[in-house]
């Protein structure tokens, strides 16, 4: 009864067992679900199949708790949007997170339209890979590869939008399609350059109490630092909307 339970509250999420419970977390369960198609469907009933799989070998890890009412990062990974935005929004994401390819298609575009590109909000893209996804943490790679190129958020949409396709050979064609020099390309992804530093962003990500993908960081930059309230799962735009407008982060 437990597990049907905490499985029905992860619908948005993707999310190790000990992540499973945090205090001091806006979640929306609740909200209705956006219409999906079936193959959306599919990777999200698979996603939960390894979450519970995880929850049956991991009872005994320790649960992350929450520090306090807010969360502190470091100001650090691809930006998009002015400096000088009065808010920063931070995703961690895991490429191969059907949640987050969920909010990359039905939220992000008009958060970028109505927020990003009229310099009211900052976007940070940050890596969290999970353990049970296997091709995340190369497809996280692969996007810095191609960072090299000046090429990051075409391909990070690539690999977003093609969350259940990220064979090797289907991320060289993503590549190709944003016209990267493939021999760069393969290079740097071979070299595992990168690797390092997407760990450090795992590392940070867990010592703040995150765990999940998508998980966001909504706040104010101060100094070197982002402080702000943290939101779990596949958010829809609605709730965005209603923290952006709060005077409480302004």
């Amino acid at each position: 009864m437990k597990t049907t339970l905490l499985l029905s509250l992860l619908a948005f999420v993707s999310v190790p067992a000990f992540a499973a419970e945090r205090p001091n977390t806006v979640l929306t369960a609740e909200t209705p679900a956006p219409a999906i198609s079936k193959e959306v469907g599919e990777a999200i009933l698979d996603e939960l199949r390894q979450i519970h799989a995880l929850l049956e070998k991991q009872q005994a890890t320790p649960k992350v708790q929450a520090a306090g009412d807010t969360v502190k990062i470091s100001n650090a990974g691809f930006s998009m949007g002015r400096d000088d935005a009065p808010l920063t929004l931070v995703e961690f994401t895991d490429y191969q997170c059907p949640f987050c390819r969920q909010f990359h298609t039905a939220v992000f575009a008009r958060l970028k339209k109505e927020y990003i590109d009229t310099g009211k909000l900052r976007f940070i893209s940050r890596d969290l890979p999970l353990e049970f996804h296997s091709s995340a943490t190369a497809a996280a790679s692969a996007a810095r590869c191609a960072a090299e190129q000046n090429r990051f958020w075409p391909m990070r949409e690539a690999l977003i939008s093609h969350a259940d396709k990220l064979e090797p050979k289907d991320v060289e064609s993503y590549a190709e399609t944003i016209s990267i020099d493939l021999n760069q390309f393969r290079s740097c992804t071979a070299s595992g350059k990168y690797l390092a530093s997407i760990q450090a962003d795992v590392a940070e990500a867990n010592s703040a109490g995150i765990a999940a993908t998508p998980t966001f960081v909504l706040g104010k930059v101060s100094g070197s630092r982002i402080e702000g309230v943290r939101l779990v799962g596949a958010q829809p735009y609605e709730t965005f909307v209603k923290l952006l407008g709060t005077g409480a982060l302004k």
